[in-house]
């Protein structure tokens, strides 16, 4: 059996991609009425373009009964090669965090989640134990507040009079959590200079980058500090900007694919522009 890692730099190197697509349903959006139909639609348009997708479950909530149901049909038309990220950012303690943990893995078999790391390394232990499964810490969050209380300076809390911003310390355990190598991070890319900061800290972690196209996150910035040394481990995250880029009810697939590959090989002539170019590319 694959970890999360391994489909993930699979499914990469198979679509020359850092590309992850958010499969954020919103009525008031979509140009049909079908959520099931309208997902896989999009995933079928683009599927040889990304490394990942990303339901938030929150679009999906929403919706009541027919939105899991929905959820439950997106799934199924996902290629099985291509990891699927649940963006959930769950967090809770004992057996409420085991509880979520299972929902995520064992009941919807998510390939990934994200989780909210507030409650400390105990409150997301449950997700650390699926090892070949991924978990996602929201380490910067991508929204103008996150700097309310993640820029906070705070003191290294087990002594050693180090302080850093709250965000470096979310880094820093993530780092110490990864015991299974199991262990990413989620950063916004409305954020560069943090971004580069907590690549610096965690040189060899996959990290989720969400925040470009409507929330006007730098594609290049982002995208060369959140890659690894090797232009590898980041999953550059889009929704609104890819699925909802065409509006007719006949042609949005073909708009949502011209704009997933033009946020695709942007990213690709940043990785070709540094000599870290996929070696398909390379090579031709």
């Amino acid at each position: 059996m694959s970890t999360f890692v391994e489909k993930l730099q699979l499914a990469a190197q198979r679509n020359n991609s850092l590309l992850c697509i958010g499969l954020d349903p919103d009525p008031r959006l979509m140009p049909i009425d079908d959520v099931a139909e309208f997902n896989q639609a999009i995933v079928e348009a683009t599927s040889d373009l990304v490394c990942a997708y990303k339901p938030n479950l929150g679009f999906y909530e929403s919706l009541g009964p027919s939105g899991n149901e929905a959820l439950e049909q997106t799934l199924k038309v996902i290629p099985t090669w291509i990891p699927v990220i649940g963006d959930s950012k769950r967090g809770d303690i004992g057996n409420t965090a085991t509880a979520y943990a299972s929902a995520m893995f064992d009941v919807w078999g998510f390939d990934c989640v994200t989780v909210n790391p507030f409650g400390g390394q105990d409150s997301i232990e449950p997700f650390l134990n699926y090892q070949d499964k991924g978990v996602l810490v929201w380490c910067r969050s991508s929204n103008p507040g996150a700097r309310e209380l993640q820029d906070l300076i705070a003191t290294a809390p087990l002594g050693g009079g180090d302080s850093r911003p709250f965000y470096e310390w979310v880094a820093i355990s993530a780092a110490k959590w990864n015991s299974y190598g199991n262990v990413g991070l989620v950063v916004g890319a409305t954020y560069p200079d943090e971004l580069r900061t907590i690549r610096d800290l965690c040189p060899d972690m996959p990290i989720l980058i969400p925040g470009i196209g409507a929330q006007e996150g730098s594609l290049e910035k982002s995208t060369m500090a959140g890659i690894d040394a090797h232009g590898r481990n980041a999953m550059v995250s889009a929704s609104r900007g890819v699925i909802y880029a065409g509006n007719d009810s006949t042609t949005y697939p073909d708009a949502a694919r011209q704009a997933a590959l033009l946020l695709r090989d942007r990213m690709n002539s940043i990785l070709n522009e540094r000599n870290l170019g996929w070696p398909a590319e390379t090579d031709s």
